[in-house]
């Protein structure tokens, strides 16, 4: 069974750390933890019942609320749309506006120029630099933008 379960927005990797070393240390019945990249705030546990779950999240920070979000169980087809890999350079257009998500532009938005799918490379320009000059970075580097 699997089990959303709240937490602060940004913690969700130190809240898998503390329940994994609970995990080992009482031997819980916890069989995967899984943090999804657009899924911030939650994660998702599967264990065999959700007393185990609840045993696991006992004075665990960054739990917010009752921990275990609604009725308990999800059920996995209705997590198909979250779990499914989608190819990153396909996803990417020309033209497209995007934030770039690490390197020295950090947080700055950008338009697509260029894509180079063999490579997976983007060639972007700053919208808000005095100059636009094109910079060529990772496609990994880089969010796409909802319009």
């Amino acid at each position: 069974m699997i089990f959303p379960v709240r937490t602060t927005v940004g913690q969700e990797s130190l809240v898998v750390d503390i329940i994994s070393s609970k995990i080992k240390a009482e031997g819980l019945n916890i069989y995967s933890i899984a943090v999804i990249p657009g899924l911030r705030g939650y994660m998702l546990i599967e264990a065999d019942n959700e007393m185990t779950v609840r045993r696991a999240m006992t004075n665990t920070p960054h739990i917010k609320g009752r921990g275990v979000v609604g009725g308990g169980e999800v059920k996995i087809s209705e997590l198909d749309s979250l779990l499914e890999a989608k190819p990153l350079m396909k996803s990417i257009k020309e033209g497209q506006k995007v934030q770039l998500i690490s390197g020295p532009f950090k947080n700055e938005k950008a338009k697509v120029l260029r894509i180079n799918a063999p490579k997976e490379e983007v060639t972007v320009e700053l919208l808000e630099a005095a100059v636009k000059i094109p910079v060529t970075i990772k496609a990994e580097h880089i969010r796409i933008l909802k319009e």
